[in-house]
């Protein structure tokens, strides 16, 4: 991989990071005070085509599974957005009523599983990340002099960048998972 290249790997990695670090708030619920529960028909508001728009997001979230699974991480990556761009749209039109929905204590329990696995990966990530500006910093540094280890730097740089983004993409499906399991009565 070029330098340039590379470059523009680091800054995509930085840009998803932030990215992700942003919309992590968007990610979260609120719990609401506990009330009883009524029926499980979805609130007027949202209505058959926020259903639509939930079954699309949990298939494409499935589909970044299993594209992460066989490797095929830009594919991965393609999906895992349009899946949060789905879910960010069921979250500003369906957001009142999803925050009148109490969650069951085993949900709680699978969220703060899910929460605590994407921070994970996205520490490990960040490690990566540094790791890999600081090898490719000395790898500039020892170019001149040291061409083969230099080289070796710059690749060992290139798969940590590429393990941090598929780290990266595996906070973002635990935080969608997440986002799954909160609208799920959508489904219903």
């Amino acid at each position: 991989m070029t330098l340039p290249r590379l470059s523009r790997t680091l800054t995509l990695l930085v840009a998803l990071s932030a990215v992700l670090a942003v919309s992590g708030p968007t990610w979260s619920q609120t719990q609401a005070p506990p009330q009883p529960q009524t029926s499980a028909a979805p609130p007027a508001k949202c209505g058959p085509d926020h259903a639509i728009l939930y079954k699309r997001a949990v298939s494409l979230l499935d589909k970044a599974e299993k594209k992460m699974s066989a490797k095929y991480t830009a594919e991965a990556k393609s999906l895992i957005k349009e899946a949060n761009s789905l879910f960010t749209i069921l979250l500003k039109e369906c957001g009142p009523e999803q925050k009148e929905r109490n969650l069951t204590s085993q949900e709680e329990q699978q969220e703060a599983v899910n929460k605590k696995m994407a921070a994970d990966e996205l520490a490990q990530a960040e490690r990566l990340e540094k790791s890999a500006a600081d090898k490719l910093k000395k790898s500039d540094q020892v170019e001149a002099t040291q061409r083969e280890y230099s080289i070796r730097l710059a690749r060992e740089a290139k798969a940590e960048n590429e393990q941090a983004q598929v780290r990266s993409l595996r906070a973002a499906i635990y935080s969608l998972r997440n986002q799954q399991m909160i609208f799920r009565f959508l489904a219903r």
